[in-house]
């Protein structure tokens, strides 16, 4: 060891560091930047230690919004935000959020404070079996045995939450590591993990997959969340237009191509799924979004090639005719190569791209109806008609709610995979006094004359003409109650203009508003 070295060492010898400054110090090893929570016995200091670290504390009110958060940072860099939480409820408070960041394959990091280890099984503060309870919905959780082996938990946790398919990993902190001073010398942080490897398809199965395109009479692409996770947007694109296939997004996988591509057959997606012969699926799950894969909402022979980084999530409900086991966006520049070596192009006039037009033509101009009406309240397609004329191209759409995310999610337009955060928030709520449906005012106070609406009330209706609005005014923002097209127009375009302050647009529709009439065939190929 240099003679410089050994003396810094020996400089240090009897210097001290704390549990908290530790766990602080090993996530920034591992290029951590964000960590959101609600602090408290006994994480506390842990959340200071990461601050003068460099590391970005959001302070939130509820540990299932901040878990969300955290996930979401995860999903957007590819890096995990931490959830930070206190014990026992704290913990169960984040768990909605861990199990949604799991399943929808973000890394995230939860470090949770518990009780001190000597006084586990005594009734401690807020004790609860927090290791076990997290096992069921992460990849990865443990307690470190000491404050010397937390920096090696830490870095298994982040690398496990990003390598493979990604999801939640969580580091359990007991009340008496985050005070308790150790000597500086006995801690060795680890390097950050190095990136996600890459993996590749097997060639054979590469050209197996593109012959069976080749051969298709009616092909389909669907680009599902692991093409944007995968940063695949380029290369699925121009493997799209060099040979001319439909492709249709699914939710999260909206913006890879943007939806207003003349290729994109969003407008006629039942058609597209019953009569497709040949499926890419590219990191897109055959579950409940796409009906599992199976009859009737798609042919029985349909032809499935599945493109996913997870091999346990190949052949689930379907059997598929190719599987491409790899990272979605080099399996796709796979597939590329093979198109480049023998050209093709699936033919403009086809029949397929024909029927496919003509129905998208059909739905197009159903909504196009709806959405021109002038009656009052307002129904879900004239909102989001108003809304998609001012909504910037750049802009990131959250959609959550019963008829609000099904409509809206087929109506307004995403043209960018991911992106940005630290934005302008505008929250738009199309409130129509329920759940699916709801009540007027006149019809909701006739309703609870003479009996309690605990008892007469339908379980989907909620009080009407709440003012939502309001809590976004009580925390500084601005807020906006809109009945009118022209009320919607004005109040978004000052939303728009203002890139400082959150908004929230609380939208009164027609309580009784919903989708337009489905047009599904139970038809086979033959029929169409």
């Amino acid at each position: 060891m240099p003679e410089s070295n050994s003396a810094e060492r020996s400089d240090r010898s009897g210097e001290k560091v704390s549990g908290a400054k530790v766990i602080a110090q090993a996530l920034k090893a591992q290029d951590v930047e964000y960590m959101f929570g609600v602090v408290g016995i006994p994480v506390t200091e842990i959340a200071i230690a990461a601050q003068e670290l460099g590391i970005r504390y959001i302070g939130m009110r509820n540990e299932q919004a901040a878990c969300y958060a955290a996930s979401a940072i995860g999903y957007l860099t590819g890096r995990p935000g931490v959830c930070l939480v206190v014990s026992g409820p704290g913990l169960i408070h984040a768990l909605g959020g861990m199990v949604n960041s799991n399943m929808n394959c973000w890394p995230l990091i939860v470090i949770g404070g518990s009780c001190e280890r000597n006084q586990e099984t005594m009734g401690a503060f807020q004790e609860f079996p927090q290791v076990e309870a997290c096992r069921l919905y992460t990849k990865f959780s443990a307690r470190p045995s000491s404050i010397e082996t937390i920096p090696s938990v830490i870095e298994k946790a982040v690398r496990s939450s990003i390598y493979g398919r990604p999801g939640t990993c969580y580091v359990d902190i007991p009340a008496d590591f985050v005070i308790l001073q150790v000597n500086v010398n006995s801690i060795k942080y680890k390097e950050c993990c190095m990136p996600p490897p890459i993996s590749m398809a097997d060639t054979s199965a590469v050209c197996t997959a593109a012959s069976t395109i080749k051969n298709a009479k009616q092909p389909l692409l669907i680009i599902g969340k692991g093409a944007a996770y995968a940063h695949a947007e380029e290369s699925i694109r121009k493997l799209m237009e060099q040979c001319n296939l439909p492709f249709l997004p699914t939710p999260m996988g909206k913006g890879v191509v943007p939806d207003n591509h003349p290729n994109c057959v969003g407008a006629a997606r039942s058609r597209a799924l019953q009569f497709a012969d040949v499926i890419v699926l590219f990191g897109a799950r055959l579950n409940w979004i796409l009906h599992f894969g199976l009859p009737p909402r798609y042919q029985p022979d349909v032809k499935f090639i599945q493109v996913d980084i997870c091999a346990e999530e190949l052949g689930n409900n379907v059997r598929p005719a190719v599987t491409l086991l790899g990272d979605i966006n080099a399996v796709t520049k796979q597939l590329l190569e093979q198109f480049d070596k023998k050209p093709w192009q699936y033919p403009s006039e086809s029949k397929w791209w024909k029927t496919l037009r003509a129905k998208m033509k059909i739905n197009e101009a159903a909504s196009q109806e709806l959405a021109s009406q002038k009656s009052l309240p307002m129904n879900y397609y004239t909102v989001f008609y108003h809304i998609q004329e001012q909504l910037p191209k750049d802009c990131f759409i959250v959609s959550e709610g019963a008829n609000t995310m099904d409509i809206g999610r087929t109506v307004l337009q995403n043209y960018l995979p991911r992106h940005r955060y630290n934005l302008p928030i505008v929250l738009l709520v199309v409130n129509n006094n329920g759940i699916y449906q709801g009540f007027d005012t006149d019809s909701w106070n006739e309703m609870v004359k003479f009996r309690d609406a605990t008892t007469v009330a339908p379980p989907m209706c909620l009080l009407p003409n709440s003012h939502y609005e309001q809590v976004m005014t009580a925390f500084g923002g601005k807020g906006y109650f809109v009945q009118t097209p022209e009320e919607l127009q004005k109040s978004l375009r000052q939303t728009l203009e203002d890139t400082a302050t959150p908004s929230l647009i609380n939208i009164m529709i027609e309580p009784q508003s919903s989708r337009k009439a489905q047009d599904f065939h139970w038809l086979t190929r033959s029929n169409m």
